[in-house]
């Protein structure tokens, strides 16, 4: 019976080689983000805007949009008409946002001193982009 159960793998692993090569190609290919100089900084860029406009709307008395409209416009202009590099930026943003929605429920001195920290660092971050690939 071994001897049987062995032989019918032989023949069906092939045509199950076959048909899974076969469903690979037909899988639609996934986006590819074109790369540029200044990926790693944009992400970063992100990421501190989603972790001002979290920190921000915590500690402000009302919603403060224009840092989500920021956001918005970065996607517009670099990201454009690259859905795969849209969802990069988004992801950076997002993980920023939810990193300290985890750590600051509330507005302390704490959550301010970062939100300063991060808006100093996207300050600097953005000059140094200006300065190094142009505006």
């Amino acid at each position: 019976m071994t001897r049987f159960f062995l032989l019918g793998l032989v023949v069906v692993s092939p045509l199950l080689a076959a048909s899974s090569l076969q469903a690979q190609s037909q899988k639609p290919q996934e986006p590819t983000v074109s790369a540029t100089p200044y990926d790693r900084q944009l992400n970063r860029l992100s990421e501190i805007i989603g972790t001002i406009t979290y920190l921000r709307n915590r500690c402000s008395e009302k919603p403060e949009p224009q840092w989500r409209a920021a956001m918005e416009k970065l996607l517009t202009l670099d990201a454009g008409n690259e859905p795969a590099r849209k969802e990069q930026l988004t992801a950076a943003y997002n993980r920023g946002y939810r990193a300290f929605g985890a750590l600051h429920d509330t507005c302390t001195k704490a959550a301010q001193a970062t939100e300063q920290e991060y808006r100093a660092e996207g300050a600097t971050l953005i000059k140094e982009m200006i300065n190094r690939f142009g505006n």
